[in-house]
């Protein structure tokens, strides 16, 4: 991930929100879509996408919070619906198929932010 300049912004915590999130992805494409394990159909790769460059974008950077906690929304109404039913899906199956991923967001969640917690953006 990169920001101002090309510093990279990228953290573990970060990349292992977006692991989380492509997981996630990948198992509600594969129940509801039959996509291939590994694999997304157009449309759950078109969300993928999508959320990748909203995290890159994250004007937050490094202390980004996590989406739930965070005062900045950016995410478009249609792809909002969109990944909160693939997070209604792969939410409860997470603590079964990945519990570490699903334990350390969990723990994520809780983590405070000045972001999360009505701070003020980065510019």
């Amino acid at each position: 991930m990169k920001v101002d300049g090309g510093r990279t912004v990228s953290s573990r915590r970060v990349r292992r929100e977006m692991r989380t999130v492509r997981v996630m992805i990948e198992m509600y494409c594969r129940a509801h879509h039959g996509a291939v394990p590994g694999g997304l159909c157009p449309e759950c790769a078109e969300l993928w996408e999508y959320s990748r460059q909203r995290v890159e974008r994250c004007p937050f950077g490094r202390d980004k919070p996590t989406c739930l906690r965070c005062t900045v929304h950016c995410f478009r109404a249609e792809a909002r619906d969109r990944i909160r039913a693939v997070m209604r899906y792969a939410g409860p199956r997470m603590s079964v198929r990945h519990p570490i991923l699903s334990l350390l967001h969990l723990l994520d969640g809780r983590r405070r932010t000045d972001a999360g917690a009505g701070g003020q953006r980065r510019r």
